[in-house]
């Protein structure tokens, strides 16, 4: 008898001490998930204010909020070249710096024509490194540069592994997409800093989220935009400065005119003309934002994603587009 007395005795603590542990770990699971939609109410909120409200609301006055004048790098095609209209449309005057003068000319004419804002341009080649550096200070001295756009990038002429990268591209991708834009950002920021207001946008990618193989150097090249963009905002809000990151997925561009995937607008794959309208939106709102709706699902997917798991993705993905550009190249 004494034997089922402390039988039930044990028992009895146990039950208690189970309870106790079933109480607190209901606590915890309802602390997580209050948080959870906290959290999600406020990325929802955050989405809506960027990507939709913007567009019901009243344009923002850039002229009155950074300056006159803005720079575009890479602006005679797709992204750079629908950012520099959209910041036309606003009555903004515009410095197009690229390599081609042929393009240059004519992309100045058009936005002076449609837009009757001012037009200058700049030949540079910016994979020469610091070569140009000279001739885009004096075009740009006497002007009051209130937005610079670092969009000039290099890409890969299709995804492949590092070791069958020449050295040239290798030299080309880091002076074009890293110097370049710390070069821009140099010329153009203390003027910004002496009059306490600016914005500073560096055109980053999607693939910065996790590292993407068979895009190492490229990917590598806009982490370093998107890291320098966040420290700079960092830096320089308190004087004015507004830096961001944008983060783009696949834009259909001439960059990837090979894959029928990339090149092709769809619900993912934005024209650099609606890219552009909506990214502009954003300026002044987030420090790091991927610009368009849909490929701000994409990114937030992709941050969450173990890095393994986007690592395997990516490679599947861009194997497949390395296929299909290498047929087209023998075509």
């Amino acid at each position: 008898m004494a034997a089922v007395d402390r039988f039930c005795l044990l028992y009895r603590e146990i039950s208690r001490s189970c309870n106790f542990y079933i109480e607190a770990l209901a606590i915890v699971g309802a602390w997580y998930t209050v948080r959870k939609c906290v959290s999600l109410a406020f990325d929802t909120y955050s989405m809506l204010r960027l990507h939709l409200i913007p567009k019901l609301g009243s344009k923002i006055d850039l002229v009155k909020q950074y300056g006159k004048w803005a720079v575009v790098t890479g602006s005679t095609d797709g992204i750079g070249k629908a950012y520099a209209e959209e910041l036309a449309k606003r009555g903004v005057n515009i410095v197009l710096i690229s390599r081609n003068r042929e393009k240059l000319e004519a992309v100045a004419r058009s936005i002076s024509e449609t837009y009757k804002v001012e037009t200058v341009f700049v030949v540079a080649d910016f994979s020469k490194g610091p070569e140009p550096s000279p001739a885009i200070k004096e075009a740009l001295k006497d002007k009051e540069i209130g937005i610079l756009v670092n969009n000039v990038g290099m890409f890969y002429p299709y995804p492949d592994y590092f070791t069958n990268l020449s050295e040239d591209m290798l030299w080309d991708t880091i002076n074009v997409n890293i110097v370049s834009a710390s070069m821009m950002i140099h010329i153009v920021l203390p003027g910004m800093v002496e009059k306490k207001k600016g914005a500073i946008v560096n055109v980053a990618s999607g693939s910065s989220c996790h590292p993407t193989p068979l895009l190492s150097i490229y990917s590598a090249s806009k982490t370093y935009l998107d890291y320098l963009s966040r420290s700079l905002h960092y830096e320089y809000a308190s004087k004015g400065i507004f830096v961001q990151s944008l983060t783009p997925f696949l834009v259909a561009t001439k960059l990837v005119a090979c894959s029928s995937i990339a090149s092709k607008r769809s619900f993912l794959v934005p024209s650099a003309e609606e890219y552009a309208s909506h990214a502009i939106t954003t300026l002044g709102l987030s420090t790091r934002t991927a610009g368009y709706w849909q490929h701000a699902i994409e990114f937030t997917l992709g941050e969450c994603m173990p890095e393994w798991i986007w690592a395997w993705m990516s490679a599947y993905v861009l194997r497949m587009l390395c296929k299909q550009a290498l047929t087209c190249k023998v075509k």
